[in-house]
């Protein structure tokens, strides 16, 4: 079939150029083998130097051209799919040749004809001379074979990859030259099938040569060689040692890799054993990274020594089972001398390559064999080794050493290239890590001093926490929990989260801690608290963030109180999930309650809860990362949650282990900050309570009821402070307040005595004048007690005041 007419496409350039000469190849009979390639316009769009030879026109005059240009007679009919026949082309001096072509169509994915591959041969020889000077002077291995697999033919180049003169391969089957040389791998296979398809092949392989005395890479094309009917009458080979090609394409893989397979975790020896196991064995039969010490800590670099030089072997490993070749341990210092590769690659900021043979290369390899520990020196074979710095951001980390022992190519310029391109890669991924755990370290610091360590002593609940941080690479976050002791024995309870990571987070969570304990010092109720704490957080936010995203700021807390004389829990929650509560006889629920939105939303209010509780229940307080993550179902956690809660446990420190066993999975993705606290209950053998009428008279009875229950609890000694305080703070409610007053004593670790009447308004301490005549009550109450204070009540306020008990 004629080859299509030209089309109004003119390519730009060939699809693939013949870059060696495919067509110089001789048979016995001196015959040229030419080659081209045409698509699907009638274009040229390949030219093999056989070609040129046959027809004078070179590759750069003939590819771009049309098909028909190039001939001397029109093309006779031809059937479609494979043919052969002959063809007259017009040479360059513009005399016609007569050759015999052999067209196979190119098929695309769709099935259609894209164009096709030709083979041409003179019918006889008539440029013996002019050939065979070709074929002889070719670079590259060129060899012709029978269709019985026997060498017809071999150029000097082949001679020397094979080893052995002409004349000892001439005739001979190539299945029986395969203990004289290490073939191809499939080169036999690939020989067949040309010979049986009469298709051309071409592929490449990854070979030993023992002449040359180095691994080589080739590429070898396969096409058949025709007699004058255009039989199969052998196959002709070219193979091109495309060595450093294929070097540099592996150097550019594993640089590839090296971009998905390092640094896929921000921990520094994790990093370091990922360069290793990227590089043993395609790189070095051995390779190790050894850090600076300050690396590993949260030191600030110091300058690079000049010196000796002391590192940490941080990650190693050999292509030997065992790693034999390392002559120090993980995890422990080595020291490098002046002449070593690693101590000039630290100095000199560059790549160091020492070969056998070389004085440095004796030098160190006595120096590290003497080093080693017993029956540890470096095995016979090495011959080569490279070592690297590794720099990131301007700042010397540490040293990439590798050591060629089997592969037979020592290190040249171009692997130290290559060397310093991944070192800078792996760098920045280990200064990475780096960087993460210098800040996790800080913000868990941080955070764990702002965290409470020990929890103030109170009789209301006794407590266990646990805190968590997340082991993910998102860094320490923001939970954060508390335990404030209140007036009149109550305690307030407080689990809080912050929004994001880091040191920011762990900065704000330590603001917001002090804040609420600011908040909770002043009593205000649950609802009210978390009202100026979103304030709070809003003018935060706006002063960080120049107002403009508020929520970028946001946080949840959850904050309860209990008093343990009444037994009522009072809770409200800003965006936070609820507690869980165990009662005595088992069962065990979430609080019902309004959450209500995250603090640093603004403009809705908070909805507070009160229940009263048995003694002896168990409130769980807990951070969202305790029963949320991403793979996992919240029900199905809160379930978990709450049974784990009722297993038995010997006390809350040992419940809070198994509640965290029972509920965490294995890799947390967030912080977890668990408070457990059990109620107690104040009986009324430890709380004393008298209403007192507005009139004057009644302090005196006040005060003589406060002695005589002093006297029944045992504690004498403080009747005369309680006497001068119940005194002053009666009268103060009498004169200053509304009915109804009442007077409590509680003994609790320490005495508190409480007044409350129903005025709303707070008494304020101020300092008397001399002449003054009063004023000097609270000032006296304020000397004589531990701490004193006022609180709002929903029917007025109280007015407290706490003696210590030393004396008991």
């Amino acid at each position: 079939m004629e080859p299509p007419a030209v089309g109004p496409r003119v390519p730009t350039g060939p699809a693939r150029l013949m870059h060696r000469a495919r067509g110089t190849i001789l048979d016995d009979m001196e015959q040229v083998v030419a080659a081209a390639v045409i698509d699907a316009h009638g274009i040229v769009t390949g030219w093999s130097e056989g070609a040129r030879l046959l027809t004078g026109h070179p590759a750069e005059e003939a590819v771009g051209r049309t098909a028909a240009d190039l001939l001397a007679e029109e093309l006779p009919p031809r059937a479609d799919g494979d043919w052969t026949g002959p063809v007259v082309v017009r040479h360059r001096d513009g005399r016609p040749v007569t050759l015999v072509v052999s067209a196979c169509p190119v098929l695309g994915r769709d099935g259609r004809r894209t164009g096709y591959t030709l083979s041409a041969q003179r019918p006889a020889a008539t440029e013996p001379t002019l050939a065979g000077r070709a074929f002889e002077q070719a670079s590259m291995s060129m060899s012709v074979f029978d269709p019985q697999q026997r060498y017809l033919r071999l150029n000097e180049v082949a001679c020397k990859v094979m080893g052995v003169p002409e004349d000892v391969l001439l005739g001979r089957h190539f299945p029986d030259t395969v203990a004289d040389v290490e073939p191809h791998r499939g080169f036999d296979w690939h020989l067949r099938q040309v010979a049986e398809t009469g298709r051309p092949i071409r592929y490449e392989s990854f070979t030993s040569a023992p002449s040359l005395n180095r691994e080589h890479a080739w590429t070898t094309e396969m096409w058949p060689v025709r007699d004058a009917s255009g039989e199969v009458a052998g196959v002709a080979l070219a193979a091109f040692d495309s060595t450093e090609q294929y070097l540099a394409r592996q150097r550019l893989t594993l640089l590839n890799e090296a971009a998905a397979s390092i640094g896929t975790t921000l921990d520094v020896v994790r990093t370091t054993e990922e360069v290793v196991e990227l590089l043993v064995p395609r790189f070095a039969d051995f390779v190790s990274v050894d850090l600076l010490d300050w690396v590993l800590g949260a030191d600030e670099p110091p300058p690079v020594p000049s010196g000796e030089v002391v590192l940490r072997r941080v990650a190693h490993g050999s292509a030997q089972e065992g790693t034999p070749e390392a002559a120090v341990r993980l995890g422990e210092t080595d020291v490098h001398p002046p002449f070593s590769p690693p101590a000039r690659a630290l100095r000199e900021g560059r790549a160091i390559r020492i070969q056998a043979g070389e004085p440095d290369f004796v030098s160190w390899l006595a120096e590290r064999n003497a080093r080693a520990p017993e029956g540890r020196p470096f095995r016979t074979g090495v011959h080569s080794v490279i070592s690297v710095p590794l720099k990131a951001r301007g700042i010397t980390l540490g040293v990439l050493v590798g050591v060629r022992i089997a592969h037979f190519d020592d290190y040249e310029a171009d692997d130290a290239v290559f060397a310093e391109e991944l070192a800078s890669r792996a760098a920045v991924c280990i200064d990475n890590a780096r960087r993460f755990a210098r800040e996790r370290t800080t913000a868990l610091a941080l955070q764990s001093s702002l965290l409470p360590r020990g929890l103030s002593g109170q009789a209301a609940v006794e407590v266990a926490h646990r805190y968590l941080p997340s082991g993910s690479t998102a860094g320490i976050g923001g939970d954060w929990f508390d335990v404030i002791p209140l007036s009149g024995s109550r305690v307030a309870l407080v689990v809080g989260d912050v929004v994001g990571h880091g040191i920011p987070s762990s900065a704000t969570m330590g603001r917001l801690c002090m804040a609420v304990r600011t908040l909770a010092d002043v009593d205000l109720p649950p609802d009210e608290l978390l009202t100026h704490l979103d304030d709070l957080v809003t003018h935060l936010a706006a002063y960080d963030e120049g107002g403009e995203d508020v929520a970028e700021l946001g946080a949840t807390c959850l904050y309860a109180v209990y008093d343990p004389v009444s037994r009522r829990l009072t809770a409200a929650a800003a965006g936070h999930p609820a507690p869980a509560l165990v009662r005595p006889d088992g069962t065990v629920q979430l609080i019902g309650m309004t959450p209500g939105p995250p603090l640093g939303v603004g403009g809705l209010p908070f909805e507070a809860v009160e229940l009263e509780l048995p003694e002896e229940s168990v409130l769980a307080l807990f951070t969202d990362g305790l029963i949320e993550d991403r793979d996992r179902d919240v029900d199905r956690a809160v379930g978990e949650l709450c049974n784990a809660l009722t297993a038995p446990a010997a006390s809350l420190d040992a419940l809070c282990d198994s509640v965290l066993k029972a509920v965490l999975p294995e890799d947390p993705g967030d912080d977890v900050a668990l408070l457990l606290a059990r109620t107690r209950a104040l009986g009324a053998d430890r709380v004393a309570t008298w209403d007192v009428a507005p009139d004057p008279a009644q302090v005196a009875a006040a005060r003589q009821a406060a002695t005589e229950q002093l006297a029944a609890w045992g504690m004498e000694e403080a009747a005369f402070v309680t006497e001068l305080v119940v005194s002053e703070l009666v009268t103060n409610a009498i004169r200053y307040g509304a009915p109804p007053i009442r007077l409590r004593l509680i003994r609790d670790r320490s005495l508190i005595c409480e007044v409350s009447d129903g005025s709303s308004t707070s008494p304020h301490l101020r300092r008397a004048h001399a002449f003054d005549e009063g004023g000097r009550g609270l000032l006296l109450v304020a000397q004589l007690t531990q701490r004193w204070g006022s609180r709002q009540t929903g029917r007025g306020k109280t007015i407290w005041a706490e003696q210590s008990l030393e004396f008991e």
